[in-house]
């Protein structure tokens, strides 16, 4: 053989390759194994590393710290189980390797597998949210029972809705509670339901049995059902310890049957109690605002407005009185003292006018401009008049002399 003609590769590129080839092949990409643990170890990481053997052979395992977060028990050396995952090539080492997305021990079978896959995939999807969940009708005109018509389930259904509210009306949607095709009909029921106008609630669920018994509440129809439906719908499946699909998906988990016909509908006795209760309220209530009125009106009664009805005039025409009195005595003091405040102002005027002043022996020289106060504003040769306190001399300025007047001797 001539290997110079042959291609050379790297052993990165060679492992590179087989891991493409076992990630294309589908089985090898959804296996589900059966194998003791050994070599178990958990890394600070939270990533668990371990090997599945059986009597002929091993395969190492991965199980990845987001995945191993949902464990539901605690792994060790010797423990069979049944790994669900894929397989592929870790490049690095040239080692394929199965990496595992759920762990559980094998006791539990392939059941709790699906169930636990179901589970996960559909709390993903968010119908589980506690935010999707409606509240219950407080009273529901009627009720549709979505379970099997032979069982003893429905039988306490309907006895206890018919004691507690016997108000409600019943409708029995018959379905298969079990076996093949069990799902479906009970998906297929409630969207039945749904398409009337008459229901303001569904209960769906049947009484106890095995684990397969009850698998039909575990299957995705069912829950895609509850999920869709717009009238809030109880799971009463099986007894309190047995928790379906169908109760996380519901709008309300019932332990049973029998407890779902107690949450679906108010007690009579309780409701007729509360009512009781209510009435002694009200009644209580009432006579103590009668009681209150009594003592008011006594009050009313033995007041002075309605002993003396004319009291309260009286008094209106007194004060009135007074009013007018101090009123009266207010504008004559102001009266008075506008008289003397005028009489002042009077003095003043007189005293101030020139009439006055001519009075006393003064006169006035007038000339065309009015009255003269300088000796500029006249020259000789002007006429002026001279105002006296009874008269006006006619006078012509015959010259003018400066300085201050003086008496002459």
């Amino acid at each position: 053989m001539n290997l110079t003609k042959l291609p050379v590769y790297t052993v990165s590129q060679i492992n590179g390759y087989l891991k493409q080839l076992l990630e294309a092949d589908p089985l090898l990409q959804s296996l589900l194994i059966r194998g003791e643990i050994s070599n178990y170890k958990r890394y600070p990481s939270g990533h668990h590393y371990f090997s599945l053997k059986d009597d002929k052979g091993s395969i190492r395992c991965v199980l990845f710290r987001g995945d191993a977060a949902r464990l539901r028990f605690q792994p060790d050396n010797g423990m069979s189980v049944l790994a669900f995952g894929r397989v592929s090539v870790f490049p690095r080492d040239g080692q394929y390797q199965m990496y595992c997305t759920e762990l559980i021990e094998d006791g539990r079978g392939a059941l709790d597998l699906a169930f636990e896959r179901l589970r996960r995939k559909l709390e993903e999807e968010g119908l589980f949210d506690p935010a999707r969940k409606r509240p219950l009708p407080p009273w529901p005109g009627r009720i549709a029972l979505v379970t099997s018509p032979a069982g003893a389930a429905v039988r306490d259904m309907i006895r206890i809705l018919g004691a507690r509210w016997p108000m409600t009306g019943v409708l029995v949607v018959p379905v298969r509670v079990q076996g093949e095709g069990a799902a479906q009909e009970i998906a297929a029921a409630i969207d039945q339901v749904n398409r009337r106008a008459d229901i303001d609630l569904i209960i769906t669920g049947r009484g106890g049995g095995s684990r397969e018994d009850l698998w039909a509440f575990n299957e995705e129809p069912v829950a895609r059902a509850i999920a869709r439906s717009n009238i809030p719908v109880i799971s009463a499946v099986g007894h309190e310890p047995d928790v379906t699909i169908a109760d996380y998906v519901a709008d309300l988990r019932a332990a049973t049957p029998s407890n779902a016909a107690e949450l679906a509908v108010p007690d009579q006795a309780q409701v007729r109690h509360r009512l009781t209760q209510l009435g002694r309220r009200l009644a209580a209530a009432q006579q103590a605002r009668l009681r209150a009125g009594r003592q008011e009106l006594r009050r009313l009664a033995d007041s002075r407005a309605m002993r003396q009805p004319k009291a309260p005039i009286q008094d209106g025409r007194l004060l009135a009185d007074r009013a007018r009195e101090r009123l009266s005595a207010a504008m004559w003091v102001g009266l008075k003292q506008a008289r003397g405040k005028l009489a002042r102002l009077s003095a003043g005027l007189d005293a101030m006018s020139p009439l006055g002043v001519l009075g006393r022996g003064y006169a006035i020289a007038m000339g065309e401009q009015g009255v003269v106060t300088q000796l500029a504003q006249v020259e000789p040769g002007q006429a002026l008049d001279v105002m006296l306190s009874d008269g006006t001399l006619r006078c012509e300025v015959r010259g003018k002399e400066e300085g201050q007047w003086q008496k002459k001797s």
